[in-house]
């Protein structure tokens, strides 16, 4: 720790230290090496010096944590224990309600809208000891898979600004990949934490519904909505995952995952199967490309790969009918700026207005099937290896693509079923850096789990982590 705690360090200094692992920097802090003061000086000048140009932090504030920071030091100083993420500076996702930072969800009329108390994932995060500095950007309401809003403008990818982050999350993972912040949490619906990560070469999460509490209005026993970790590997990864995944009584799907601190190490080459589309959906060559790269990487693990994958006959059916009837039940919340909501959110209230009671209950009970297909598959493997997106970080300036291969697509989620239809499912996923193609963008490898699997699925991930 250097003699003046409150001071920045020099630019060098603190290019490096946003660059460690946040688990890294952890350590260092414990072994007073580093101060929480320094820390968070060093992320604000990354922010200040990146976030110009992507756009990944918004509602900034770092005089926030400074008093947190200090408090920090001081009980570090005196021998006190602090939390887990103790000096570890991050941002919430702008659908997270947060007390001291403006909660917009992207609307316009609730542009420096300030809520009364903190979400319960924030609250965790806090009581742990991170040091937030603002919001990140998604896009309306979360939205779509391309982070853009009438209140924040629009975040660019941390590899090409001319292209997408992604989305939802598409603010989290581009603050992570330019090291603005250590982690950051992150929700997901149809592959708002999966596909981001995958185009920020960061590591993103979907557990199982239940292991981290969904608060807020709308369907409550909807397993589709969840929220989970994003990082920059897996070690951090796991460190936040520990700190969110608590059950709490105010979810009705809660349910404990004791996220151990070592990972069980799999006694036998482990089976794996392998899509390469996901029941036959078209997927860029360019990612295609990358993808059998990594399974050549898998393959020298000794690990056993059969190309299979489950029957995802009424996936999409359900995932449409799920979702819209979620957009219903939080209908009554819209009405103040429906007007204001872009179209592709419109449609979405549209489409659950028009469903009868009998395609809800049909799409309800075909969750079950589903859930029953996914048993059965994986009574024959640990793993499925497969595209966390089928398309290359496309044009910042289109809110989607339109075709893939040149196959057009019918309606504007269709280039993300890749990840809706494994949300379908209801199994654990997780999107794992794979490599770069040609173009200099990254490429996710999506690692997906039994049913309750997720300990076993981070274990898995981990050990490709660290073999490939």
């Amino acid at each position: 720790m250097s003699d003046d705690a409150v001071g920045k360090p020099s630019v060098g200094a603190a290019g490096e230290l946003v660059e460690l692992s946040a688990t890294r920097q952890r350590a260092m802090l414990a072994a007073r090496e580093v101060s929480a003061r320094e820390l968070l000086a060093a992320h604000v000048a990354r922010i200040e010096e990146r976030n110009p140009t992507h756009n990944a932090i918004v509602a900034y504030n770092p005089e926030v944590a400074q008093p947190k920071a200090a408090a920090i030091d001081e009980a570090v100083a005196a021998g006190e224990e602090v939390g887990p993420l103790a000096g570890l500076v991050t941002g919430y996702k702008d659908l997270m309600e947060t007390k001291e930072f403006p909660t917009t969800f992207g609307i316009g009329s609730m542009a420096g809208h300030q809520p009364d108390s903190d979400a319960l994932v924030v609250q965790r995060i806090e009581a742990a000891g991170a040091l937030a500095v603002g919001k990140t950007n998604t896009p309306q309401l979360g939205a779509g898979s391309n982070t853009f809003n009438p209140v924040y403008g629009r975040t660019l990818n941390a590899y090409d600004i001319s292209r997408t982050a992604g989305g939802s999350s598409g603010g989290a993972a581009v603050a992570l990949a330019t090291g603005m912040v250590a982690v950051a949490d992150g929700s997901d619906f149809g592959g708002s934490v999966r596909n981001p990560a995958a185009w920020g070469n960061v590591v993103g999460f979907r557990p199982s519904a239940g292991v981290v509490p969904v608060g807020g209005g709308g369907n409550a026993w909807n397993p589709m909505p969840v929220y989970g970790p994003m990082a920059r590997n897996m070690d951090d990864l796991l460190l936040l995952m520990s700190v969110m995944a608590q059950p709490h009584a105010s979810d009705p799907l809660g349910r404990g995952l004791d996220v151990p601190a070592a990972l069980p190490h799999a006694n036998r080459p482990l089976r794996v199967a392998w899509s390469a589309s996901l029941g036959g959906l078209p997927v860029d060559h360019e990612v295609t490309g990358v993808l059998e790269g990594f399974r050549t990487r898998v393959e020298n693990l000794g690990w056993d790969i059969s190309e299979d994958e489950p029957d995802f006959s009424s996936a999409d059916e359900v995932f449409h009918t799920v979702r819209a009837f979620n957009y219903l039940s939080r209908a009554d919340a819209f009405a103040p700026f429906v007007d204001e909501l872009k179209d592709t959110i419109k449609g979405e209230i549209a489409l659950g207005n028009s469903l009868s009671v009998n395609e809800v209950a049909k799409a309800y009970g075909q969750l079950k099937v589903l859930w029953d297909r996914a048993n059965a598959f994986f009574a024959d493997y640990d793993l499925l290896i497969a595209p966390v997106t089928q398309v290359m970080p496309f044009s910042a300036d289109i809110e989607f693509p339109t075709e893939i291969n040149g196959q057009a697509m019918s309606v504007y989620t269709e280039w993300m079923y890749s990840c809706c239809r494994i949300t379908a499912l209801g199994v654990p996923a997780l999107s794992l850096p794979a490599g770069f193609g040609p173009s200099g963008l990254p490429v996710g490898a999506q690692l997906i789990g039994r049913p309750h699997g997720d300990i076993d699925l981070l274990a898995a991930a981990r050990a490709l982590e660290q073999a490939v």
